[in-house]
């Protein structure tokens, strides 16, 4: 990707921060943290800046850097399903499919992997420091990389709901949980902005990591590192079978407002309802088995053709 092409990427990612409200209006676009965010240099992070000062949605002030500016976020329409945000570039997609349907082997080398993809070592480098900040991949002591477990199949993602249906819940009865007023308020926000506009509006990614940061969010509650730890873990290796789904909108609806009333239960104290309301919400997602269902009959009916 030439470093044109991935300043235009990462300012349409930049530009979904702000109209999600990740990035709110007058606050401070820094630099560094994109850079960290992306697993890019600075250099294309400023240079996508520099196009989203142009646009009229950041700011540029002299010796403080870039701002988002007050307009900015009536600036997006709405986004298509088969958008590609900057988690799914092509290279990094292509990786993850073939990792996916088990064709390549558990342990690589990077230039097994250029001469693969015909990859040049710097865009191998950005797909596998991608793949790490996923959790599926890490580099091996000495050389070389391993992929990591990740929910490849219909029983692996039952189970990772079965056990979150076990953990979530129980988190809210731990003996520490304690309310914490600005999880819940930050989180109420993003439901509500989900609600009014980003469904219809946002990326089916952006819509995945909203949904996981809910319950990431909620069960630190707990006070438990053991119970967030877990939940991250889990969720990291459900994402990439949802990353190749299609979402079901309307159903993101339901879970939103499912999202709320558990809000209220815990803002009025109700801890115990809402822990059996997270149990409910939980056995919901999993008896629709969404949004992954469309991935797998895509997958077999891939089979199918190919063994035609």
């Amino acid at each position: 990707m030439r470093s044109s092409q991935l300043a235009q990427t990462i300012a349409n990612e930049i530009t979904l921060l702000v109209t999600s409200g990740e990035l709110p209006v007058g606050g401070h676009v820094k630099t560094q943290q994109l850079a960290d965010r992306f697993g890019v240099s600075r250099s294309p992070i400023r240079e996508a800046m520099d196009m989203l000062a142009s646009q009229g949605v950041l700011e540029q002030k002299e010796n403080r850097g870039f701002f988002v500016k007050e307009v900015a976020g009536g600036i997006a329409e709405r986004v298509r399903d088969d958008a590609e945000p900057f988690e799914v570039v092509n290279d990094y997609q292509r990786l993850a499919e073939d990792w996916l349907t088990d064709r390549i082997p558990a342990e690589v080398t990077e230039q097994m992997l250029r001469e693969r993809y015909e990859l040049t070592k710097s865009q191998v480098n950005d797909v596998l420091m991608r793949a790490t900040r996923e959790g599926w991949a890490e580099r091996k002591q000495g050389y070389g990389w391993r992929f990591l477990p990740v929910a490849k199949t219909p029983e692996a993602f039952e189970q990772i709901y079965r056990f979150r249906m076990l953990i979530e819940p129980a988190a809210m009865l731990e003996p520490e949980f304690s309310l914490d007023r600005k999880i819940i308020e930050e989180q109420r926000r993003i439901q509500m902005r989900m609600l009014e506009t980003d469904i219809e509006r946002l990326p089916a990614e952006r819509l995945l990591h909203n949904g996981a940061l809910f319950h990431e969010e909620l069960i630190k509650m707990s006070n438990n590192p053991f119970f967030h730890l877990s939940l991250v873990r889990v969720n990291r290796m459900r994402r990439l079978l949802e990353y190749r789904s299609r979402v079901d909108r309307s159903r993101t609806v339901r879970q939103c407002q499912e999202h709320l009333d558990i809000l209220d239960l815990l803002e009025r104290g109700e801890v115990v309802e809402a822990s059996y309301a997270m149990r409910r919400h939980l056995g919901g997602a999993l008896s629709k088995k969404s949004p992954v269902t469309w991935s797998w009959s895509h997958q077999a009916h891939e089979k199918e053709v190919l063994e035609k």
